[in-house]
């Protein structure tokens, strides 16, 4: 029904007394919104992203990528390997070639090609480092499942080793664990 017959113009009457009493019952404990009209939940804030940090690891991983050197082959003639960095005593390659240090950490590159082996072996490095661990095992294999039954990743795993500057040291690992199929490396100690 229109009021005076105008078009659009609903009619309206006004709430009975009860349905007001009703209504305000119901919301008697409704808490007004604030004055812009909207309820602001609290929250709490996302911890903060170090986006620099990120930015500067991911930069150093992407340039760790690149060989900037050629590892000689030549070098790997059937006897073990070592690598000492420049300064440091061969004191500490008898110590961990005889087990003075106890592997705190561990990764298994099988399966893995040499540019998963190489980000693998990069991300891993640099967490051991920052946890602060100074002793850690890497398995690369001896390439018993590989093409021609040659190693693809063990001097690949050394001459990446000997590039990080992290890396003190590191000898073939004894048979117990795990012989020419892996080396322990010996890391810098956090400042």
């Amino acid at each position: 029904m229109k009021k005076g017959g105008k078009p659009g113009k609903p009619w309206l009457s006004a709430p009975a007394s009860e349905d007001i009493e009703l209504f305000r019952s119901e919301v008697a404990n409704a808490i007004p919104l604030g004055p812009h009209g909207r309820f602001l939940h609290p929250f709490d804030p996302p911890p903060a992203l170090p986006l620099s940090r990120l930015r500067d690891q991911r930069e150093v991983m992407l340039e760790s990528l690149t060989d900037p050197s050629e590892w000689d082959e030549s070098t790997e003639n059937g006897e073990e390997l070592v690598y000492v960095r420049s300064g440091i005593s061969r004191q500490v390659l008898r110590r961990l070639r005889n087990g003075a240090w106890r592997a705190q950490a561990e990764l298994d590159l099988h399966g893995l090609t040499r540019a998963e082996a190489k980000i693998e072996l990069v991300e891993f490095l640099h967490e051991c480092f920052r946890r602060g661990a100074r002793c850690v095992r890497i398995i690369h294999g001896k390439g018993l499942g590989s093409p021609n039954r040659e190693p693809v990743l063990k001097q690949a795993v050394r001459h990446w080793l000997a590039q990080r500057e992290e890396v003190l040291a590191y000898v073939q690992a004894r048979p117990a664990d795990g012989g020419g199929g892996a080396v322990v490396v010996l890391l810098k100690s956090r400042p």
